[in-house]
């Protein structure tokens, strides 16, 4: 009698194994909420324990179940095979959404620590696919070896996405693009080991190409490929770089970013020309910035006026920079050299070292001291060079906040009380430092 418990013990563990089974499958045409997606792979997971009970049970009977009951066996065997193609068939799916959201990730460890659980769904993936194929051998039945050969497919579509992951960061090259995230990833790629893509067939490919080569980063150019690093990354490798040596780090980027042959000097007319005439006062640049992409983040034109006011109360001479202000209304005793980027000598195949070199040379003979403005990548670039910079924020930055005692002279101003007096000493500050009039 002990037998014939066993054996109906198996057939119970087998008819509960497929209609669990069924109810995995059931699942596969639902929403894929997370909470479905988990439930699925449960069932999966539980479907495929009962049927190894099965089985296991089976074979310790006397004699051997599967002499006894082989009908039951390889009804058993091929649940089991069609519960291993569906996970890793599931297996692929989330190996795939988790791979987009690993690259998207805003940090390096993040952004890794993605890719090895990637790496763990696609091994599970693998698994299922090599015990797929290990049943269909012995059941060798047509229906079986297609299981088993969509298991295998899915397992390589899989591996496919941890052969395929890009390490690169990618240097965008249309206009559109905030044209000053490319000074963090020119940056970035000076001070650590990482590879660069720059996106082609853009009005700005060959400029960046030129740039990345006269920095001296050929060798860390890839041929473009899809599905790049997220450039979220991309402060915090320079802010690692400048907690460990902030001299040695500015001293690399000055060396990479302007070379060691003199400013040209279609640069030097063009900036002593829109100069011609203004007080040869120290200089502080005001941002300027009207963008779409976080519109909360653009100039605010009564804080543009105040903010003039106060430099000029500093003794310092406030140079608008950046974006066009709106409507013409340039702050009293300002100088305007807004857009000076779209003119032609800042739009050559050189443009992105000679629009650098146009803030060079304000420090050195024009005694521009520092800049200040709303969040916006284009004061950067001088920033990582060495010009004192106050960015103002609504809330603190995370991404440019890493940068804040790290980067020499590089401040966060958060709008709060008191904010403005905390402006007024830094430029009281810059006003006098003799340090400034030693180039």
């Amino acid at each position: 009698m002990p037998d014939l418990a066993a054996s109906l013990d198996a057939r119970a563990l087998e008819r509960r194994a497929a209609a669990v089974l069924a109810e995995a499958l059931a699942q596969a045409s639902a929403p894929r909420l997370t909470g479905e997606r988990e439930g699925r792979r449960h069932r999966l997971q539980q479907a495929i324990d009962l049927a190894n009970r099965v089985l296991v049970a089976a074979e310790a009977q006397e004699g051997g179940d599967a002499r006894r009951d082989p009908r039951m066996v390889a009804r058993a065997r091929f649940t089991l095979l069609k519960a291993h193609a569906a996970r890793a068939q599931d297996a692929r799916h989330g190996a795939g959404q988790l791979s987009l959201g690993a690259q998207r990730a805003p940090t390096c460890d993040a952004c890794d620590d993605g890719w090895r659980r990637v790496g763990a769904i696609v091994a599970v993936a693998q698994a299922s696919a090599a015990t797929a194929v290990r049943l269909a051998t012995g059941l060798d039945s047509q229906s079986a070896w297609k299981l088993a050969r969509a298991a295998e497919a899915a397992a390589r579509d899989a591996r496919r996405l941890v052969e395929a992951r890009n390490h690169a960061y990618t240097f965008h090259a249309d206009p559109s693009f905030s044209f000053g995230e490319g000074w963090y990833l020119a940056a970035a790629a000076v001070l650590a080991p990482i590879a660069i893509q720059i996106e082609p067939g853009k009005p700005q490919t060959a400029q960046a190409d030129r740039f990345l080569r006269d920095a001296g980063l050929a060798a860390k150019l890839l041929p473009y490929r899809s599905r790049p690093r997220a450039n979220k990354h991309l402060p915090e490798i320079v802010a690692r770089a400048f907690r460990q040596d902030p001299l040695s780090a500015q001293r690399k980027l000055r060396a990479a970013f302007l070379g060691d042959a003199p400013i040209p000097p279609e640069v030097i007319d063009w900036t002593d020309r829109r100069l011609a005439g203004a007080s040869l006062a120290k200089k502080v640049l005001l941002w300027v910035r009207y963008g779409k992409h976080h519109p909360t983040r653009n100039t605010r034109q009564p804080e543009l006026i105040e903010l003039a006011r106060r430099a000029l109360a500093a003794n310092l001479l406030p140079v608008l920079i950046g974006d066009a202000v709106h409507e013409g209304k340039i702050p009293s005793g300002a100088v305007d050299m807004t857009l000076f980027w779209k003119e032609p000598v800042f739009q050559d195949t050189d443009m992105r070292r000679a629009q650098l070199q146009f803030f060079e040379h304000l420090k050195r003979a024009h005694r521009l001291v520092g800049q200040l403005g709303v969040t916006t990548a284009g004061m950067d670039g001088p920033a990582l060079l060495g010009l004192p910079t106050m960015y103002l924020t609504d809330a603190p930055n995370v991404r440019l906040g890493t940068w804040v005692g790290a980067v020499p002279g590089y401040r966060e101003i958060v709008r709060a009380d008191g904010y403005l007096d905390c402006i007024n000493n830094r430029l009281r500050h810059w006003a006098d430092d003799a340090s400034f009039d030693r180039g």
